[in-house]
């Protein structure tokens, strides 16, 4: 998927003013595109290049880095963030219970490892790959990057609503799995997909 560049972005002074309404857009989005609820504290929102183009200004509202250097940088980490020929990225969010231990369950969250989560498509179970662990996210609970490799049954098969696809995940007691993905959202996820196949040719 083409990676996002200095020129993609809005000024702040043309952001803020229409930050309520890019924030109303965002969520709409996440909600009927690529959000998706693992039991009660996990939720996975897959990444492309609209939901990290919103992330990238949020980050730039709050530190006000104006640097074009500097705005590079950030550019760079989050590009790899986006899909790839044959890779599904997605934000892993796992929220804290208000009653539970802060710092204990933060460690225990930290000994997640690859294949807790899968992606099941039809009969084939597709483990997550964990790929970094943002230790800055930590204040709103735990947020790991997570990648989904697809070869092409699987991306066939992700694309054909006739077979069940959804997440499960398996972490210590923390056994849950999702409701069926919907098909907008399974619509999307081959759209990346395919985005990045063509855009890497």
């Amino acid at each position: 998927m083409r990676p996002l560049t200095i020129e993609d972005l809005l000024p702040l002074d043309e952001y803020i003013p229409q930050r309520a309404d890019f924030f109303a857009a965002h969520l709409r989005y996440l909600d009927r595109y690529r959000r998706v609820r693992v039991g009660p504290h996990l939720t996975v929102v897959f990444e492309n290049r609209q939901t990290l183009w919103y992330r990238v200004q949020e980050l730039l509202r709050v530190t006000r880095i104006e640097d074009p250097a500097q705005v590079q940088q950030e550019l760079a980490w989050y590009n790899q963030l986006l899909p790839r020929r044959n890779r599904l990225q997605a934000a892993l969010l796992i929220m804290i219970p208000e009653d539970a231990g802060l710092l204990q369950e933060l460690r225990r969250w930290r000994g997640l490892a690859d294949g807790a989560l899968r992606l099941i498509i039809d009969q084939q179970s597709i483990p997550a790959k964990l790929i970094t662990n943002r230790e800055g996210d930590l204040a709103v609970g735990t947020a790991h990057w997570i990648e989904f490799p697809l070869n092409h049954p699987e991306r066939q098969a992700l694309h054909d609503h006739r077979r069940a696809v959804y997440l499960e995940v398996a972490f210590e007691e923390y056994v849950h799995r999702s409701g069926p993905l919907s098909e907008e959202i399974r619509q999307s996820l081959f759209d990346d997909l395919d985005l990045s196949d063509r855009d890497a040719a």
